[in-house]
């Protein structure tokens, strides 16, 4: 008597059959995860948003960028975007575009060289990072209003930046405290948890 032959689907073991299904379940695991992060990046910046320049968003990038990787990117792309919906596509926009995917790179670019086990650097690296971008950020918001406002090319812009940047520079220090506070204290625990959440949830 002659047995019917299985199908490759009926030879595989159940966990096998599991490891396939997360497979071909990846794409859509990273589609919800990057919409996820960015719900989270949104309610991080409004939730705080009556507080000037008191903010998590730095945090946030950072984090993604670090234990999430270039999914984190097109969160931050929707967050900013909503952000603009919410408040009006002004020149503050540009910088935002620019700024935040910037500090999601800078921190991809860190975990190639901290690794979450190295305790010490995890907490020293990332928050002078913090503060070098936060410094830039700074920079960059009054580049760009001045720019915009005024006209880079006409006579006087760097007269009109630094008038423009001290005025600043009260939000930039609590920006700079913020981060100053905030990262050597949560940034290493939160990114190992975040690690272990992402393995989980695209691995399984």
């Amino acid at each position: 008597m002659n047995e019917e032959p299985q199908t490759p689907s009926e030879d595989r073991t159940p966990r096998e059959k599991e490891r396939e299904n997360g497979r071909r379940l990846r794409p859509v695991r990273y589609i919800a995860l990057a919409g996820v992060y960015a719900a989270l990046l949104t309610g991080g910046k409004e939730a705080l948003a009556a507080i000037p320049n008191v903010e998590v968003v730095t945090l946030l990038c950072a984090l993604g960028g670090y234990a999430l990787g270039a999914v984190a990117l097109a969160s931050i792309a929707a967050f900013v975007t909503v952000e603009g919906a919410i408040y009006g596509f002004g020149s503050w926009i540009i910088s935002y575009y620019v700024h935040w995917p910037l500090v999601c790179a800078a921190f991809m670019l860190i975990r190639i060289f901290v690794s979450p086990q190295r305790r010490v650097l995890l907490r020293v690296v990332p928050t002078a990072a913090a503060l070098i971008l936060t410094l830039g950020f700074s920079a960059l918001t009054s580049v760009v209003d001045v720019g915009i406002l005024g006209g880079a090319t006409n006579a006087g812009f760097f007269e009109r930046f630094a008038v423009y940047y001290v005025r600043g520079i009260p939000f930039y220090v609590a920006q700079l405290v913020t981060n100053a506070v905030l990262f050597p204290l949560v940034f290493p625990i939160i990114a190992k948890a975040l690690i272990k959440a992402k393995t989980r949830f695209i691995c399984t």
